[in-house]
């Protein structure tokens, strides 16, 4: 086998003329790598068939028909070896550092006329070496793509078998039909987190706010996981998924966005209890890797989310799309779920966001507040008997230097407590909440209580998860799953899983 590949590189090496197979490869070449490469830094956000058909057409088909057609012309024309062997390469390069370009910083105009110059320059002093070329960009496409093999593995076994509930709660009757407005705002930290630890700053404006329109505040709730994929699809399937054992440090949770907007046992059940169910979402976050909605309705359409994910490439106004719904919809019982990403968390690896942590959180803290006062007086001018929730998806982080840091085991409990801390508010229709809300800690439990609620049957409290926290560790201690918050809220290190 090895002795067959070098005698086709040695052929391939030494032809004197450009045949076919030299410019298919060529071509190729162009796209390989920077789309394993794209793949491999993108699984979670690049995961659909729509995307896949469409990678392999900009990246694989467009390449080839561009060379195809430029040497067909060539050929036509009668060009001269040489001409056509400068054409080969300057496109080669063209194509393989914009691609690159694409791949690594989106569509910077600067850095792809940059490109262009230099292919110009560098097809002409290489162009000797364009086959030698087209098998490093081959051999580094093969190398791109083993690293890839784990991965496709691991999503070619995924199941989502873990969501199934251990009771038929997924046929809960409702007795009680209020609209439900579930509001996120992204980082929130709950009220019990404030004045003390990483958060030693006032908040007791809104807070005030919520007692003086009726919201029943929950100290001390926290979330399960660490990041917005990881809780929501933990909460929306009311039950621990441990990370779905995902291996791929620093990596989103796969197939996550999947569970959080798609057919879910939460939407299930509100739509078996004939509810209509919105999306309202202030950036396309949670579409990136376009998947089915289960949702009636969402106040974006998948053609303007684009094929290259950012998640902030355009934005959208929750509080009028909300108000526009609930005028349409007053003769149906809706369920909403409103993501807001104020007032956010610390800067990601690799962010170019500037300021301290403090006083960044502090502004989006802000914001978060005033809007979230907009739209709960709309909403209760709308609609007062509504059940209006608002639950956080994780803590802010402050005190870490960025996000990847919480998965580097600590010792500090409020640096721990920085990732977890939530906000939970409900405001209960009647201001009447049931006795058993107090078992509302950790977001994996919410909607299983609010199920118990609306159906008026205790019972399914019977069956709520494990109030822990979960994290994932790559340094500072054997690489796994560890739970670092139990459930009596104590921090703790216990190993859980690899």
């Amino acid at each position: 086998m090895i002795g067959k590949i070098r005698i086709w590189v040695n052929r391939f090496l030494n032809q004197k003329t450009h045949t076919g197979t030299v410019v298919l490869l060529s071509a190729l070449s162009t796209g390989l790598s920077p789309v394993f490469h794209f793949y491999n830094s993108n699984l979670s956000l690049v995961n659909s068939w729509d995307q896949l058909i469409f990678f392999i057409s900009f990246f694989l088909v467009a390449p080839v028909f561009t060379f195809k057609a430029i040497f067909w012309i060539a050929g036509k024309l009668k060009v001269s070896e040489q001409t056509i062997t400068y054409v080969m390469s300057f496109l080669n390069h063209w194509f393989f550092g914009s691609y690159m370009v694409i791949v690594l910083f989106g569509f910077n105009y600067r850095y792809l006329v940059l490109i262009l110059i230099l292919a110009f320059i560098s097809s002409y002093v290489l162009r000797r070496y364009l086959r030698k070329i087209i098998l490093s960009q081959l051999l580094l496409a093969i190398l791109v793509f083993a690293r890839l093999i784990p991965d496709f593995y691991a999503c070619a076994n995924y199941s989502n078998t873990w969501m199934n509930p251990v009771d038929d709660i997924t046929s809960v009757d409702f007795e009680k039909r209020p609209n439900v407005y579930v509001i996120q705002p992204d980082g929130y930290v709950n009220f019990s987190e404030f004045n003390k630890g990483y958060y030693n700053f006032d908040n007791t404006g809104f807070k005030t706010y919520l007692e003086n329109h009726d919201f029943k505040i929950y100290d001390d709730y926290r979330s399960n996981y660490y990041s917005t994929l990881s809780s929501n699809s933990s909460m929306f399937a009311m039950k621990h998924h441990y990370y779905f054992g995902d291996k791929r440090a620093g990596a989103e949770l796969y197939n996550a966005r999947d569970i959080i907007v798609g057919e879910n046992p939460v939407l299930s059940i509100f739509k078996n209890n004939e509810y209509k169910t919105f999306l309202l979402l202030e950036f396309p976050y949670l579409l990136l890797n376009r998947p089915k909605l289960f949702y009636d309705n969402c106040n974006m359409a998948q053609h303007e989310v684009s094929f290259f994910p950012s998640g902030f490439n355009f934005k959208k106004d929750i509080k009028a799309d909300l108000e526009h719904r609930i005028m349409e919809n007053k003769d149906t019982h809706n369920f909403y779920f409103m993501e807001k990403l104020t007032p956010g968390h610390i800067n990601n690896p690799g962010s170019t966001e500037t300021g301290g942590h403090i006083e960044v959180y502090a502004k989006g803290l802000k914001k978060a507040n005033q809007w979230m006062e907009r739209t709960i007086d709309m909403i209760l001018e709308k609609d007062e008997n509504g059940l209006i929730i608002i639950a956080s998806d994780h803590g802010g982080f402050l005190g870490f230097n960025d996000t990847y840091e919480s998965k580097i085991k600590q010792s500090d409990s409020e640096l721990i407590r920085s990732i977890f801390t939530s906000l939970l508010a409900i405001k209960w229709p009647k201001n009447k909440a049931p006795s058993f809300d107090h078992k509302i800690k950790t977001s994996v439990n919410l909607f299983r209580v609010l199920m118990a609620y609306l159906s008026n049957d205790k019972s399914y409290l019977e069956h709520l998860e494990q109030d822990k926290s979960y994290i994932e560790i790559y340094k500072g201690a054997p690489k796994g799953i560890y739970e670092c918050i139990n459930e009596k809220g104590e921090v703790v290190f216990n190993k859980i899983s690899d």
